[in-house]
């Protein structure tokens, strides 16, 4: 069986403005809020990208092999 997860993750780089969209979109609740930039735990994150989707200045990205 193969997994459907892929191969990175997302991150929240230093773009990041704590403005909460991402944390508000959330489904899984995998970040924590703070300081900029905020942060994914990755142990949490399904990778649905809905965050890197909603973010207002595109500070998530999906990082290849990381």
């Amino acid at each position: 069986m193969t997994s459907s997860k892929p191969s990175g993750r997302y991150i929240i780089t230093e773009r990041c403005i704590a403005c909460g969209t991402c944390l508000a979109v959330c489904r899984e609740n995998c970040i924590a809020g703070g300081a900029p930039p905020f942060v994914i735990r990755q142990s949490y994150c399904i990778q649905c990208g809905v965050c890197a989707d909603k973010c207002p200045v595109k500070a998530i990205i999906f990082a290849d092999k990381v």
